[in-house]
């Protein structure tokens, strides 16, 4: 496996859709390594998620992970997921007001409405159907990475640029009751 770079805001690729694979492609031995390395990188930059483009690889793939995260020690667990080709369906108009960081965007955060509830279907890496529901936390950080794939970074989704933050001036003014609304929201749906 390999480390790969991560791309960071103004670079293009982070602006681009994303094509689809076949599952011809998706069988490839080069398309499993690149599996096998967005993995490793996102789990060497402690990433709830990684997708595709954020590694300069515009297809549809993204990687989605949380266990004993140091930069999102109040999410919930998500087993690793790898979804190919994915397409969310909002399930609810209710939204929460997550603050969201990107591995694309250092040292940046922001409050982004997200559904607390998604349906996801997709491919595994195997190229197995999915189709799943997300919900909470977790359904928000599915929403971001899927948004990568087509061209959307979190600062686009930011309605109030007053809530923008560095991450030290988050712990120090705003981690807290974030913190707070997140466990509330983890309580209420198991994720």
């Amino acid at each position: 496996m390999t480390l790969r770079k991560i791309a960071h805001i103004g670079h293009p690729v982070l602006r681009q859709t994303a094509r689809t694979l076949t599952r011809d492609e998706l069988a490839q031995p080069e398309t499993q390594r690149f599996i096998d390395d967005l993995i490793e990188t996102m789990r060497d930059a402690h990433g709830a998620g990684l997708a595709a483009p954020q590694v300069y690889a515009s297809v549809m793939i993204c990687a989605i992970e949380v266990r004993d995260n140091p930069r999102y020690p109040y999410k919930p667990e998500v087993p690793l997921t790898v979804l190919v080709n994915p397409v969310l369906e909002l399930l609810t108009d209710e939204r929460f007001d997550n603050y969201e960081g990107c591995l694309s965007v250092p040292n940046l955060r922001g409050v982004v409405a997200r559904a607390t509830e998604v349906r996801v279907r997709a491919w595994d890496r195997h190229g197995q159907d999915i189709d799943t529901v997300v919900k909470g936390l977790t359904a928000g950080t599915y929403q971001h990475e899927v948004d990568h794939l087509y061209g959307k970074l979190f600062v686009d989704r930011v309605t109030n640029p007053a809530t923008f933050t560095t991450w030290s001036e988050f712990e120090l003014h705003h981690k807290a009751d974030f913190v707070a609304r997140a466990r509330a929201l983890v309580a209420r749906y198991g994720s």
